[in-house]
């Protein structure tokens, strides 16, 4: 059976502190927001399949939430290779811990770092020479 699916149409985070999330996907990631509600940001990533915008949300939903208490690994976003080394010194500039990994099997380079509430965050690009 062949899937019907023809994309991602968002990925969702449950949140404990909304306007420090918020900073961060918006300050540190460069994301504007789409639409901002009371308990939630939605963020348009790219353009989607069909008319569906690519989205990333937070959502307040007032249950507890922390890395040990998440079905979430971590979340990628792509961004383009010749970026990669000025992504890694801007965020280092902001007193981030940046990991670097190479995932030689798809021909990935990563960078890894954690948003205010422990969320492992990975910025991915794809380099022929890994």
């Amino acid at each position: 059976m062949s899937t019907k699916v023809r994309g991602l149409g968002e990925v969702a985070l449950r949140v404990n502190d909304l306007a420090a999330m918020g900073r961060f996907y918006e300050d540190v990631l460069g994301f504007e927001p789409l639409g901002v509600f009371e308990h939630a940001i939605f963020y348009r990533i790219a353009s989607g399949y069909g008319g569906h915008t690519q989205v990333f949300v937070l959502f307040a939903r007032g249950v507890p939430v922390s890395p040990q208490a998440s079905t979430v690994d971590h979340i990628a976003f792509t961004i383009d290779r010749n970026d990669f080394e000025g992504e890694r010194s801007r965020l280092e500039g902001l007193g981030l811990k940046v990991e670097l990994a190479d995932h030689a099997w798809v021909h990935w380079k990563s960078l890894y770092l954690h948003d205010p509430e422990g969320n492992e965050v990975e910025l991915v690009c794809y380099d022929p020479a890994v």
